[in-house]
């Protein structure tokens, strides 16, 4: 099964999830984290992509922590794909890291400030693994469409767009929903919900990256509402002891009452 195969096998038309810690801490938390949320996953027949950064390059700080090092990693991520039994997906920067990643994961992913950079962009494509490329915070909904072609036109067409919010002056970012359909329409793709990254409340004076984890349900409900494909949520047991994008992460145990409000509401709209 492609990876866009399997992110369409709901029986009820549900959305899919990819979720997970910003970024791998370590084995047992990765392990441990992904299989609490497959089961629930395939209870509420949602398609569950586990989702987990090799190595953080986009830092505010020289002193952010950046990963436990790139084999290792990568190696944690193939590890929980072959034993909890779901797909991975991870974030590469340079061209250069698409062959390295690409056996230890089925989707590779594309940061929203890359998203224009055509060597990355065509090293993911031409790996053969799905691409998800995250819209540029600086981009129109409807540029997307350029960076997909890229994709498409190096022979690949697994590939999908997460939205995760457009700049709102100097330290916000804000949603606007018309962008999903819009680039459901010129895409030709799935469209994800970034909910995690479209609260960020980037550069602090502090050099660390705040956010609004209390807005999760209210993008997330937004973003279903209007017909997204699926979600991107992190998540970690403890968001204030987190390595990495702490102040915008879903606590663990608030993720099960939240995918079923949403499994709830996306019956809704396909009823109408």
């Amino acid at each position: 099964m492609t990876i866009p195969q399997y992110l369409s096998s709901s029986s009820t038309r549900n959305f899919f999830l990819l979720a997970g810690p910003c970024v791998i801490e370590g084995r047992q938390m990765a392990l441990d984290i992904a299989a609490e949320i497959a089961p629930l996953c395939r209870e509420l027949d949602i398609p569950y992509v586990f989702k987990g950064s090799y190595r953080k390059a986009n830092r505010s700080r020289l002193d952010s922590f950046t990963g436990i090092g790139d084999e290792k990693a990568l190696g944690i991520l193939a590890e929980v794909r072959d034993t909890v039994g779901v797909p991975v997906v991870t974030d590469i920067h340079d061209a250069s890291e698409a062959a390295m990643a690409a056996p230890y994961v089925d989707i590779l992913q594309i940061p929203a400030f890359l998203c224009r950079q055509t060597d990355l962009l065509v090293a993911a494509a031409r790996t053969g693994r799905a691409v998800n490329i995250k819209k540029g915070q600086f981009l129109a909904p409807g540029s997307m469409r350029f960076a997909v072609d890229k994709v498409r036109e190096s022979g690949n067409e697994q590939v999908m767009v997460t939205d995760r919010g457009t700049t709102f002056g100097y330290g916000d970012l804000i949603v606007d929903f018309r962008g999903i359909p819009e680039m459901q329409q010129q895409c030709k793709c799935p469209v994800i919900m970034d909910v995690t990254h479209s609260l960020q409340q980037p550069n602090t004076t502090g050099g660390v990256t705040g956010g609004r984890p209390d807005m999760i349900e209210t993008i997330a409900r937004a973003a279903i509402a209007v017909g997204a494909d699926g979600l991107f949520i992190e998540t970690h047991p403890d968001p204030a002891r987190a390595k990495s994008d702490g102040a915008n992460m879903l606590r663990l145990d608030l993720l099960p009452a939240l995918l079923h409000r949403l499994t709830a509401l996306r019956a809704t709209i396909n009823g109408f």
